[in-house]
């Protein structure tokens, strides 16, 4: 399988590439990836694994901002992580994050995630650690907790170095889904 590798920001990508990229997650997550899930990938960086037939896989990583220990870190936050359902268990999804994950080592204090149950899998055989502590965020009406969040979350440590899970994370706010 011949795959070529692109690294963009979401201002470099085409109409088109943009389209295959939705159609891929809408496909990937059967319908369930709503317009707020694809705002939140876009605006950073993206990986397009093209293939010989199409969009094989994507993901993404955005700037957000997470409160830690009383600092806000500089956060690559990885979203849109989707394989096309016949190219799975390929190694393209490791091939994504290899490539995100490159970015967010050299570029961002912690890398930051909310997966799924089978995404999670994968996360942690790359080195993603799950979140141990509290998750909060900082809504329009103050700092609330989520603890429905609680155990989706995985970060990686990146240059802000280990990160302390007696301490909570606070997220930024966003329209649609927190994490």
């Amino acid at each position: 399988m011949v795959v070529r590798l692109r690294l963009a920001h979401t201002a470099d990508l085409e109409p088109a590439e943009l389209d295959a990229a939705r159609t891929l997650l809408d496909e990937a997550f059967d319908g369930n990836f709503s317009d707020d899930d694809w705002d939140h990938g876009l605006g950073g960086m993206h990986v397009l694994l093209q293939d010989r037939g199409g969009l094989a896989a994507h993901g993404s990583v955005v700037m957000r901002r997470i409160r830690h220990g009383g600092r806000w870190l500089r956060t690559g936050y990885v979203e849109a992580v989707a394989v096309r359902p016949d190219a799975r268990r390929t190694g393209l999804g490791g091939r994504v994050m290899a490539e995100l994950e490159r970015v967010i080592d050299r570029a961002y204090d912690l890398g930051a995630l909310s997966a799924s149950q089978e995404g999670a899998l994968l996360y942690a055989a790359r080195g993603w650690q799950r979140w141990a502590g509290q998750v909060h965020a900082l809504s329009p009406d103050g700092i609330v907790r989520l603890p429905e969040e609680e155990g989706g979350v995985h970060v990686r440590p990146a240059l802000a170095g280990p990160l302390d899970p007696g301490r909570e994370l606070v997220l930024d706010w966003r329209d649609g889904d927190i994490t």
